[in-house]
């Protein structure tokens, strides 16, 4: 029989758990960013592997603030470890040690986990080895440690093929054309945030959200209306800039990643609105899917 089950992707914020999960599905549906804290949702992404149905569950990374967003993201992280079958947690090679052991302690043994060493083309092979060295003071921790390298796709089908080793049999939970249980309209709405990291700095992304307003799709085009959300009247023209400027980068940028996704063209059309305090306003946060 063939197996099955959760997977949560644990690690620190910036770990590169969204990237590895887009890359091991060989799809982009995962915003992506360079800033920490970017993925503040659980999200899914369902793998094929041989016989075996893998469903990657995307997690906020693993940090501690104060702000209710943050705690809500957090527990988003604590749930997928809760629900999962299996954890791969995701280790940077240039990382210390100091992540994988408050991990540890909020695990506490309760489900068992994979190392995924990753970033491994970054270092030399001696610097590589001294890592996975230091690992083994733990080894009764994990079940495995595997170094990948996401940017050359080193190591994919030997962490593939470790995971599903570790998977109970199950018959598919999904159909195996699905690629994801998520919301066309949510993975937009991240296209969109995540074109809003790519081109503006300081601290607007993370007081900015998404809401989509209305997706139209027809047989050749999708008309997609969205709202971004900000916090401060000010951030209102660092977002559209001079002329109109970012808006249309953003626009731009959010639209050529829906198009890929969606395989035809689509029709973006942006507004902004101002929410002063959003991000502390707990009825609001639940409003628009923070609960």
């Amino acid at each position: 029989m063939s197996k099955c089950g959760f997977v949560a992707l644990i690690g620190r914020p910036n770990a590169g758990k969204s990237t590895l999960m887009n890359s091991l599905l060989g799809e982009k549906i995962a915003m992506v960013s360079q800033k920490a804290n970017a993925t503040r949702k659980r999200s899914n992404a369902i793998v094929m592997h041989k016989d075996d149905q893998i469903i990657f569950v995307d997690t906020p990374g693993l940090h501690e603030k104060e702000k209710i967003l943050n705690q809500f993201m957090l527990e988003e992280a604590l749930k997928a470890i809760g629900d999962c079958d299996l954890i791969v947690y995701l280790a940077p090679v240039t990382d210390s040690l100091e992540h994988y052991e408050k991990f540890l302690k909020i695990n506490a043994g309760r489900k068992k986990h994979i190392i995924v060493l990753s970033k491994i083309d970054q270092v030399s092979q001696e610097k590589l080895f001294k890592r996975i060295q230091s690992y083994s003071d733990y080894a009764d921790k994990f079940e495995a440690l595997i170094p990948v390298s996401i940017a050359r796709k080193v190591g994919h089908t030997d962490l593939l093929d470790t995971i599903a080793k570790y998977l109970d049999e199950s018959p598919y939970l999904y159909d195996p054309e699905d690629i994801t249980t998520e919301m066309v309209r949510n993975i937009y709405k991240e296209f969109i945030r995540e074109a809003i990291f790519e081109n503006v700095s300081d601290e607007v992304p993370y007081e900015s959200d998404v809401l989509i307003d209305s997706i139209d799709e027809k047989s050749n085009v999708d008309h997609i209306k969205a709202t971004i959300i900000l916090e401060k009247d000010s951030q209102k023209g660092i977002i559209i800039g001079s002329g109109g400027n970012t808006i249309k980068r953003i626009g731009k940028a959010a639209r050529l990643k829906i198009e890929h996704l969606s395989g035809k063209k689509a029709f973006l059309e942006l507004f902004v609105s101002v929410k002063k305090g959003w991000t502390t306003d707990k009825k609001f946060l639940e409003e628009i899917g923070y609960k």
